[in-house]
């Protein structure tokens, strides 16, 4: 059974590092810029026809340090948690994570993204950051719904998100913008009530 740990970091606000046998996540840094570019660039085909249009300063330095600003600023707010992959063995970067469009009130719910280099995608990686960020949202933020939401033909997405256990809800018409077109989404939801494997790995 894997093992799931939160650390955190003795500062206000408190600053997360989800940990597991084998991955890690954490806010990003400006001195992950290297690895950031390195990935993003070598995968930016991949990439770039599940995410918004790419701005022609996208990959700059300049760029990501106004990012990892942006970033931390929406975590110190409560609206984020914008998270970089690691693997453990050589805390090689392997993709990012966001908890984004957090809500409080009636709601107490959330939205994750994701992205995965090309060369790290289909290995289990981002099911295993699931694993660690499912604990974190449910016990460490206490909210009570996560939602999803991906292109109906992005089958890796899809596949990813069932076996996380998340339900399929419906349709979003004309969601988002990706990729210079506004594509249907189709939603997707976790409970804190659900039953299902992806939160048995409650942190400690």
């Amino acid at each position: 059974m894997t093992r799931s740990v939160f650390r955190f970091l003795q500062r206000q606000p408190e600053m997360p590092e989800l940990y597991g046998d084998h991955h890690m996540l954490r806010l990003a840094r400006y001195t992950d810029y290297r690895a950031w570019y390195k990935l993003r660039s070598e995968s930016r085909q991949f990439l770039q026809p599940w995410e918004p249009t790419w701005r022609h300063d996208e990959l700059t330095e300049a760029s990501f340090r106004a990012r990892v600003t942006r970033h931390t600023q929406e975590f110190s707010s409560g609206l984020a948690v914008p998270l970089l992959l690691f693997h453990r063995d050589d805390m090689s970067l392997l993709g990012g994570l966001t908890i984004g469009y957090i809500r409080r009130g009636a709601a107490q719910s959330c939205m994750v993204g994701y992205w995965m280099g090309e060369k790290q995608a289909g290995q289990g990686h981002m099911f295993a950051a699931l694993r660690l960020v499912v604990p974190y949202i449910f016990t460490g933020l206490q909210l009570h719904r996560i939602e999803a939401a991906c292109i109906p033909d992005n089958w890796k997405s899809v596949r990813l998100l069932e076996k996380a256990g998340f339900e399929r809800e419906g349709l979003l018409r004309k969601y988002l913008k990706i990729n210079g077109e506004w594509r249907d989404h189709t939603l997707y939801s976790l409970l804190s009530s659900d039953p299902m494997d992806v939160k048995a790995q409650a942190p400690r």
